[in-house]
């Protein structure tokens, strides 16, 4: 449908997983696309994948926690495509850490990534976004800054941070016409989710994940990129400060 035609999305954490996917879906409706992550042979491959389909792609190493090669970065995509429409924050990590053993810079790297990065990213597009009246911005949460379990501290809170700066940045920045959302998927087919399977102390782990699902199934990378490209897109010009979850029902199920 070409909804995101002439436009330029950057997508941090873009090589491998929903930020792959993101940045493929964001190609089929037309964008040029910059790709950010710290993988640089990753990337490199994801690049290069794209390019074969004949997408207009900018790669670059990129450590999004750091100010100055977030400015760099997004000064080298400016100068690349001329300006930049969209921002995706999809990097993020997870540590399982046990509140008291964790250490302060356990928690910092956390934070870092999934919280720092955003605002990191984000004040460096907004300049442009703001002087030409448009934009739009998209973080990717998780099921997690609402309901979470067992094993997964503190990364519900670093998510649940995002979510809170997507609502109090929305408000920020509408006023020149930009928009800020989240996507917040459920379980969805990432190395992420199939580490925390893999590691689970119950061998049946899948099967109940399973179980509990409202559709029967895990999601795919690709179910979330669809989502975010249309909030990222004009046809969503009316959505902004909202957290979206694309779970499978997974939220709104009783337990």
């Amino acid at each position: 449908m070409q909804r995101l035609a002439d436009k330029t999305v950057v997508v941090t954490g873009a090589a491998r997983g929903i930020g792959q996917a993101i940045a493929e879906v964001a190609a089929r409706e037309g964008a040029a696309v910059a790709l950010f992550d710290l993988d640089a042979v990753a990337l490199a491959e994801t690049a290069g994948e794209l390019a074969a389909t004949g997408a207009r792609v900018f790669a670059l190493p990129v450590d999004v926690t750091d100010e100055g090669a977030v400015a760099d970065g997004m000064s080298q995509v400016v100068r690349a495509f001329g300006r930049i429409d969209v921002l995706v924050n999809n990097a993020g990590r997870n540590v399982y850490a046990d509140p008291v053993a964790m250490t302060s810079a356990e928690w910092d790297g956390v934070f870092d990534v999934d919280l720092k990065a955003a605002f990191l990213c984000a004040k460096h597009v907004l300049a442009g976004m703001k002087e030409r009246g448009g934009g739009s911005i998209v973080n990717i949460a998780s099921l997690h800054a609402k309901l979470t379990c067992a094993g997964m501290y503190p990364y519900a809170a670093a998510k649940s941070g995002l979510v809170g700066l997507t609502r109090s940045l929305a408000l920020e920045v509408a006023p020149f016409g930009v928009r800020v959302n989240a996507v917040s998927p459920g379980y969805i087919r990432t190395a992420l989710v199939d580490e925390y399977l893999a590691g689970h102390a119950d061998p049946d782990a899948e099967r109940e994940v399973l179980r509990a699902q409202p559709l029967g199934r895990i999601g795919t990378p690709h179910e979330v990129a669809e989502t975010v490209c249309f909030l990222a897109s004009d046809a969503a010009s009316y959505v902004t400060g909202a957290d979206w979850a694309v779970d499978g029902g997974l939220g709104v199920r009783f337990a």
